[in-house]
């Protein structure tokens, strides 16, 4: 990984107060509990407040990072934030976070890689890191997902919910760090998962808002298909060029879409269930905020000790994947 081993130095999350349970949502449309439960394994969500927008969510999440990096704002070179729900088209929402964390001398930048973005932003992160250009960068993954979900649409509203989760990179020793990254796309899966109003293709119009073309759309069987075979083959690919052996793995990370999809890529590398991070039963999908807010728990709980050998897996809309291996 060029001239300096990279790792994460800090780790930090943030979930608005307000909890939209199974119960609600079988009010709201054609739905139950035990069926969501069984094809999705989310039993709530969190949404963020009226007056909360992405770049509030990120500034918690950001401030315990740094804490936990020992550093202060001023101390970050880079800002990168992961994230399909910006608060606005521009100024980026990095630049937001700039401004709200004081941190003066970051450069700023918004990156869109829908769910895999925040493996997409370690990998930027850690190349500008290890290239020696910066010293400390802050990768955040954000998402106020409510405001682009369409609430009476069954197929979608049961899965998404709000959240940012935010690590600093900086130098680790040696043996320690990234180890690999692996990153991939095809664009032809595009129209699987998109928004598609609201850009330069479909301005925003009171036609785009009545055919809600500003909300999400997913072809649910197609997408589930996609991210079965893709999570365990880029993990797969990833761990190979770590020089890491599957039965090495200490601890997997994987985007929390779907328990189905976490369990078929357990499967695919031979780990049992207590070798993953899930807290999907808690947040929903949460797209690029999804891995660092489940990386922050994981330390949180004491689950990540020093020298352990952690999988971060992701894919989304784009459609995009992408792995990291890591050395704690």
């Amino acid at each position: 990984m060029g001239l300096h081993p990279v790792g994460i130095i800090g780790t930090g999350k943030y979930v608005p107060e307000r909890i939209l349970s199974n119960k609600e949502l079988e009010a709201m449309v054609e739905t139950n509990d035990e069926w969501i439960v069984t094809r999705t394994g989310i039993k709530e969500r969190r949404l963020a407040a009226a007056e909360e927008a992405t770049s509030d969510l990120a500034l918690h999440a950001s401030r315990a990072a740094i804490a936990a990096a020992g550093l202060t704002a001023e101390d970050i070179d880079l800002i990168i934030v992961a994230t399909i729900t910006p608060d606005m088209f521009f100024p980026s929402t990095a630049c937001l976070l700039q401004d709200k964390l004081g941190a003066k001398k970051a450069a700023a930048f918004d990156l869109s890689a829908a769910c895999s973005g925040f493996i997409y932003g370690l990998a930027t992160g850690s190349s500008m890191i290890a290239s020696g250009m910066y010293k400390h960068v802050l990768v955040v993954g954000a998402e106020t997902l409510s405001r682009i979900t369409d609430y009476t649409d069954r197929n979608t509203c049961i899965l998404f919910g709000d959240g940012a989760g935010a690590v600093v990179l900086g130098a680790v020793e040696e043996g320690r760090g990234f180890r690999s990254f692996e990153l991939g796309a095809d664009g032809s899966g595009g129209e699987l998962l998109k928004v598609s109003g609201g850009g330069s293709r479909v301005p925003a119009s009171e036609a785009s808002i009545q055919s809600k073309q500003h909300y999400i759309y997913m072809a649910g069987n197609d997408v589930f298909k996609f991210a079965v075979r893709i999570m365990g083959s880029v993990a797969e690919e990833a761990l190979l060029k770590a020089g890491i052996a599957k039965e090495e793995v200490d601890l997997l990370v994987p985007h929390q879409a779907n328990i189905r999809i976490i369990q078929s890529a357990l499967n695919r590398l031979n780990l049992s269930e207590d070798k993953a991070m899930i807290n999907l039963d808690k947040y929903g999908n949460m797209s690029s905020a999804s891995i660092p807010v489940a990386l922050a728990e994981a330390v949180e709980q004491g689950r990540v000790k020093e020298g352990d050998r952690i999988v971060l897996v992701g894919f989304g809309g784009g459609l995009t994947w992408g792995a990291s291996v890591l050395v704690w």
